[in-house]
């Protein structure tokens, strides 16, 4: 925690649960920390883009309720106060949901809010504004014509990863400590290993979504957060089922932050380098993660190195995936198609090739893959890999190479095959490059073991902190 903790300036490298704290005793309000966030915000994030949207005015009247209620001793809920973003795929009564695309008209009325950002209003969080996306959320690094390019806080030549970039490059800069994010192939998961973050992506259904995600049943929801204490408060309030989402768990009485601090001494872990097919895993992402496995051990886990044994189901993610971008482009107009990032069009392009029989042979080889994953996940209480192959790469404008499959997501083999069977699984940072980047270590449950997920983080970072950029250069 910051040592000067009512200056406004630092309280923005609070985490959540920290920002609670000085709230409960009076030390800060919610009305200094929205306004540490926005002025953070004001400083750093025109050389960032991370926010595609900010909402100053209706952040300060929450701010102030906020800070009222706890000079009352009566806060709403665990989040009373903390600063929030929406990653803009997610719909936010007040602001505009454009999903990074100039397709859709910024002039309605923004009336309702989805699941999520209800459950998180409900809790008395403060909503700051929306963060970048690519368009339509249909890639792993952030960049559109509507916003441009997004930045990463620990080198801004590089990229923040994505679709959930905005929301990375906002937690890693102080920009607020917590925001949500959705993950379809990785998109929670690669930019918080890209941007040294705590990232979470829920097992399916576990958070409620609304509107369904046109990708179909590979997209969860899910926190990016400076710490995975925090992680554990978010999920307390936003893993509740909703009637607007059929597929959507039913109801988790379990406390996240219970036994959340019990480790893993005893646990059966595996340890999968490679998954048995990724080839061109960078050294020092191979390196520290198999420090990080070794930490396991030391924790008192029982780690085996063993392959799940699946081949690469790339073809299975990005063909479903391809389908999901056919099926929204073919609802634009001409005109509206002409407006869209080119890597998108692609997608749609690809999607149109594939047949009834391709799609059909698509959900059945998922199946077996899930069914596969059930299975091993018996023998194991957690699976251990690298969260992504590589270190942030360029951070560059839309349509930079041609899109296929390879291009997409060959190089992160790692993150789209737990979208396919819906296990729980998250990338906490466990070390940085020569050249300073942040590294990530995937987690991965069994399905509904996100609590075992959660603990397994907490066991890490008690071990190993998670580092924060050094900001001054983007002063």
């Amino acid at each position: 925690m910051p040592s000067h903790r009512t200056d406004q300036y630092a309280l923005a490298d609070c985490t959540a649960h920290e920002l609670v704290q000085l709230y409960r005793t009076g030390q800060a309000s919610p009305l200094e920390a929205a306004s540490a966030v926005f002025g953070r915000m004001d400083r750093i994030d025109g050389r960032l883009n991370a926010y595609c949207h900010l909402d100053p005015e209706g952040a300060a009247q929450a701010a102030k309720a906020s800070t009222q209620r706890w000079q009352q001793g009566t806060p709403i809920g665990p989040l009373d106060g903390v600063p929030v973003s929406i990653k803009d795929l997610i719909w936010t009564r007040g602001m505009p949901t454009l999903r990074g695309s100039a397709t859709i008209d910024a002039d309605q009325p923004w009336e309702q809010d989805a699941p999520v950002t209800a459950r998180l209003r409900a809790a008395g969080a403060v909503i700051v504004g929306k963060t970048a996306v690519p368009e339509f959320g249909c890639k792993c690094e952030t960049n559109s014509p509507l916003t441009g390019i997004t930045r990463n806080p620990w080198n801004p030549a590089k990229t923040p990863g994505g679709s959930s970039g905005g929301a990375a490059a906002a937690v890693a800069a102080g920009m607020a400590p917590i925001a949500i994010g959705t993950d379809g192939a990785g998109s929670v998961r690669t930019p918080a290993a890209f941007c040294g973050n705590f990232g979470l992506k829920p097992s399916f259904g576990r958070v409620p979504a609304y509107p369904l995600s046109p990708f179909g049943t590979v997209a969860h929801l899910g926190p990016h957060t400076m710490s995975v204490l925090d992680a554990a408060m978010v999920m307390n309030v936003i893993k509740q089922p909703d009637a607007r989402d059929w597929t959507s768990l039913p109801f988790d009485g379990r406390d996240y932050l219970v036994g959340l601090n019990d480790g893993v001494r005893g646990l059966r872990v595996a340890w999968s380098p490679t998954l048995g097919y990724a080839k061109d895993v960078h050294p020092e992402v191979a390196a520290a993660t198999l420090r990080a496995a070794e930490a396991f051990v030391e924790m008192g886990a029982l780690v085996e190195q063993v392959d799940p044994g699946f081949a690469d189901p790339l073809d299975i993610s990005t063909g479903l995936w391809f389908l999901g971008a056919w099926q929204v482009w073919s609802g634009l107009t001409p005109a509206q198609q002409a407006q869209t990032d080119p890597d998108f069009a692609a997608q749609a392009q690809l999607g149109s090739r594939l047949s009834t029989l391709d799609v059909q042979e698509l959900h059945l080889r998922r199946g077996m893959l899930g069914a596969l994953m059930r299975q091993f996940m018996g023998g194991y209480d957690l699976l251990l890999t690298p969260a992504v192959s590589i270190p942030a790469f360029d951070a560059l404008p839309a349509g930079h190479r041609p899109m296929d499959a390879q291009s997409m997501l060959g190089w992160s083999p790692f993150s789209y095959p737990f979208n396919l069977t819906q296990q729980p699984a998250c990338s906490i940072p466990c070390g940085l490059t020569k050249d300073g980047l942040p590294i990530g270590l995937q987690i991965v449950g069994p399905m509904f073991g996100d609590a075992m997920v959660l603990r397994a983080a907490r066991a890490y970072e008690s071990m190993h902190p998670i580092p924060r950029p050094d900001l001054n250069p983007l002063l």
